[in-house]
This record gives structure tokens, sequence and C-alpha cells, in this order.
């Protein structure tokens, strides 16, 4: 289970970094409405997905690593930390979009993140960051 949670993490990670910094106009057109996207801000938004996109780069890095490096951390409890560290990146994803949700369901929000691409990405960090808290937990028991 554990390798293909490994598996999870790093497709997940490297679709999060060809969105963010290789196809970077993409994510900002996720976020900023069509009569917005001729401003000098949807340039900035799209240049710092880069930034965002780096990160999601390192994560994807660390699973391949430990994929083919299995045995550096064998003990459960080392495993069960590193679990942990990416159901921490994944949820950290998905709790900073909730209260824009809840502004979508009161027809706010500076985004929405309840329709389309961006929804399937909230509920699949959740996804993701349950996944890997739930097996972080059973190492760790």
């Amino acid at each position: 289970m554990f390798e293909i949670i490994l598996i999870v993490n790093t497709i997940w990670f490297a679709m999060g970094f060809n969105v963010f910094s290789i196809r970077n106009k993409i994510f900002a057109k996720l976020l900023v409405p069509r009569e917005q996207r001729d401003t000098p801000v949807f340039e900035i938004l799209a240049e710092s997905g880069r930034f965002l996109g780096g990160f999601n780069l390192a994560f994807a890095v660390c699973n391949i690593l430990l994929l083919i490096n299995l045995d550096t951390f064998p003990s459960e409890e080392q495993r069960s930390i590193l679990l942990f560290v990416f159901a921490v990146a994944h949820g950290s994803q998905f709790a900073f979009n909730v209260p824009v949700a809840i502004q979508n369901k009161r027809g706010g929000g500076v985004w929405q993140v309840l329709k389309g691409t961006m929804l399937f990405i909230f509920i699949t960090d959740c996804i993701m960051m349950l996944l890997n808290l739930v097996l972080a937990g059973l190492f760790f028991l």
C-alpha cells in the first residue's frame, strides 16, 4: 500500500508542477474570470504559479526517490512521518480553498472552487490528504 500511495502522490504532484509551472497560464485562467485576464495582475498570478509548481516538483521528486530507495526508510514510524508530511502538503492545498468554497456557497469568493477543474482539484487534494493521513496513522499504530 505504501508504494501505491507514493505512486499516486508522484502523479498528483507532477500534475501540479505541470499546471502551475509549465502551463502556468492555464492555472491563472482557472482563477481569473475571462473579463479580467487583460490586466497586469493576470500575468503576475500566472508567473507566481511557477513558485507553487516548484514545491509540487520537490514533492514529486521526493516520492520518486522514496520509491526507488524504499530501504532507506524501512521502519513503519519513518514511513508514517513521511506520509504525514505528504498529507500536510495535500491538506494545505485543500484547507486554504475551504474558506473560498464557503464564500462560493454564499455567492462570493475570489475564484470558483466548487465548479469544473477547481472542484476536481479541491476534492482530489482532500482525498490525497486523507489517504496519506490514514496510512500514516496505520503505520504509527
